[in-house]
């Protein structure tokens, strides 16, 4: 049987396959990762399915006989992408920018099976509402959470209830990978 190959060095994917079960190994991807400065055509949905579908076919390269699980993720907030922070500086202007607002956090994955011969692909969203944050708030998140690693610069899974009033939908997708779909398409493996 085909091994699972998580195309993703994110700790908190990790730990969400552990806690469902999910045996795998690391491989990290070797695939620039878009966004709209480098590709200002594309839609967030567009941008976030390319890069989980280029990071999969990065890896399946040097693991062609195994199923390959690759995701990336987005904030996505009044027309602004919010990838990662570029410095603390970055994070602050990100958390200030998403305080009182409610934006988008967009996951796509692919799962490329080499025993049905597909790429499966599904974008999953969910709508994240932040309280009225000020300075204080921030920089006391800050203190507590590497936001550096981050979309958007915040982790619901570390001290969430800090910044964050409401979450509509898939929770493991803020984090990084909704477990909705991906224990589906373990269940269902060949």
């Amino acid at each position: 049987m085909s091994c699972l190959i998580l195309a993703s060095q994110s700790p908190r994917r990790q730990e969400l396959l552990e806690e469902a079960g999910i045996s795998f190994r690391v491989q990290a991807p070797d695939a620039d990762e878009w966004d709209f400065s480098t590709h200002p055509e594309l839609t967030p949905v567009e941008i976030v399915r390319s890069n989980a579908r280029r990071k999969a076919e990065s890896v399946a390269h040097s693991h062609p006989q195994d199923i390959i699980l690759a995701a990336d993720t987005l904030v996505y907030c009044e027309g602004r992408l919010l990838g990662k922070p570029l410095d603390a500086g970055d994070a602050v202007a990100m958390l200030k920018w998403l305080s009182a607002r409610t934006h988008e956090v967009l996951t796509a994955v692919a799962w490329r099976d080499p025993a049905q011969c597909t790429i499966r692909e599904h974008v999953a969203r969910t709508r994240v509402t932040f309280r009225s944050l000020d300075e204080n708030i921030i920089h006391g998140y800050m203190e507590k959470v590497n936001v550096m690693d981050k979309a958007g610069a915040y982790g619901i899974q570390e001290h969430g209830s800090d910044l964050i009033e409401r979450i509509e939908g898939s929770k493991t997708n803020v984090i990084g990978l909704p477990m909705e779909i991906v224990s589906v398409w373990w269940a269902e493996r060949a």
